[in-house]
């Protein structure tokens, strides 16, 4: 049998590696619904320019955005479309993060019409912005 302080260690040392690998989880769980965000965000770009394909122009008014592309399957971040100024030369989409997501660093996601990725955040630096989009 164990005695009680050898229990006791093997406790200590299992709390210690919960608390050295749980900050990496969480920012690996995190990373995965970025790339939800992402996919989510692409996913409706191509949608768009199918339809400004087959019609001519791309949509101007958001309730023509089907439902479908308003979210992810994670319900982690929840897509929204932005028609451009000139009616149906244009558009911008958000990804803007959602419960456990909102304290994210890399915040929301925008792409528009030429394909121009972006931080939904005004103070994100180029850097940041690069390592959100491709990681």
């Amino acid at each position: 049998g164990f005695s009680m302080i050898e229990l006791m260690v093997a406790l200590a040392i299992v709390a210690i590696l919960a608390a050295l690998s749980l900050p990496g989880y969480h920012e690996a769980v995190r990373r995965g619904r970025r790339a939800e965000a992402r996919a989510g965000l692409l996913q409706a770009s191509h949608w768009l320019e199918r339809v400004a394909t087959r019609t001519g122009s791309y949509l101007d008014d958001e309730a023509d955005f089907p439902e479908t592309l308003k979210g992810v399957p994670s319900n982690s971040y929840a897509i929204g479309f932005e028609a451009s100024q000139a009616k149906g030369s244009g558009y911008t989409l958000t990804a803007t993060p959602r419960g456990a997501q909102v304290g994210d660093r890399c915040g929301g996601f925008t792409i528009d019409q030429a394909g121009l990725r972006g931080l939904a955040s005004a103070s994100a630096t180029e850097a940041l912005q690069a390592e959100c989009w491709n990681r």
